[in-house]
């Protein structure tokens, strides 16, 4: 299962629980564990949506004052300790998946391949975000659907890091979709695809997430927050404003953007060809076992 980084004063959380409070959850069709920790399957209107495992714990938040291309609102750089964990997918929501849930009209602006994130969609509204998961939520049993917040995007993205990307110190084409015109930090020029890219294009961070740089913004569930230096427990930004963080960059920005700690915020109507989202799945119950689901190797 992934770790991540502990405090000086002993672990957090205990062994016991960074495990999911159900293994599997009801609405599991097929779980394992790999190298990049525990995972779902789970069958939507019949497409499959892998989820991980993304466990409780520590990370700094936010960017260090001597990162390349730093903003102001990426700091101060902060502890944050998230005390629950979360089932979060493994890909941006496709539009073949999108397709299967909401029916009708595909939104997407980048329509050559199914696998391609779904995009032009708002965080509000039915025919946005809100509406596709308020209908997963009756597709699967036992969870509740949700987007992540911004402080848990960013620990699911950074993965144990603290370098400007979860690959390392800089970032390239053959890692990530991005205008390769802008490289970051005074790298090397690369290509730009003008388009969106299927899912699973660029191999995945160590708990096993794809593009959580690139290809599209990702909506989180909440507002953005001010930060601070004190050391905070789940945090979530404004939830009552009309604006909403997104994060990861996108084809269409500089590499820059695609940093872990980047962040800005949208009207929650807002719709453009390279805003998306991935989505998250918490336990309702205690229960530590749901039964007649093959564990698969």
């Amino acid at each position: 299962m992934n770790r991540a980084a502990l405090p000086a004063g002993g672990p957090f959380p205990s062994e016991d629980a960074r495990r999911p409070p159900v293994l599997p959850p009801a609405c599991a069709s097929a779980w394992g564990d790999d190298a990049y920790g525990l995972w779902i399957d789970v069958d939507l209107a019949g497409v499959v949506q892998r989820f991980r495992w993304i466990e409780p714990g520590e990370f700094r938040m936010g960017s260090p004052t001597a990162e390349p291309e730093r903003e102001e609102r990426e700091g101060p750089r902060h502890r944050v300790r998230l005390t629950t964990g979360f089932w979060l997918a493994d890909t941006a929501c496709t539009q073949a998946l999108w397709q299967a849930v909401m029916g009708g009209e595909n939104p997407g602006g980048f329509q050559e391949d199914a696998r391609n994130p779904v995009e032009s969609v708002s965080w509000d509204d039915l025919s946005g975000a809100s509406g596709f998961l308020q209908r997963v939520a009756s597709l699967a049993p036992g969870v509740v659907v949700e987007l992540p917040t911004e402080a848990e995007w960013e620990y699911a993205c950074r993965a144990g890091s603290e370098t400007p990307f979860n690959l390392g110190a800089t970032i390239g084409p053959e890692q990530a979709n991005y205008d390769g015109n802008h490289p970051y930090a005074g790298g090397r020029k690369g290509e730009n695809r003008q388009k969106t890219v299927p899912v699973k294009s660029f191999a995945p961070n160590d708990w096993g997430l794809y593009e959580m740089h690139g290809n599209v913004w990702e909506w989180c569930a909440d507002g953005p927050r001010d930060y601070s230096d004190e050391t905070v427990e789940d945090p979530r930004g404004p939830e009552g404003s009309a604006a909403r963080v997104v994060r990861g960059g996108s084809w269409f920005y500089e590499a820059g953007w695609l940093r872990s700690a980047f962040r800005f915020g949208r009207h929650r109507g807002f719709r453009d060809d390279d805003r998306g989202f991935r989505f998250a799945l918490r336990s309702t119950s205690q229960e530590q076992e749901a039964r007649g689901v093959a564990r698969d190797a």
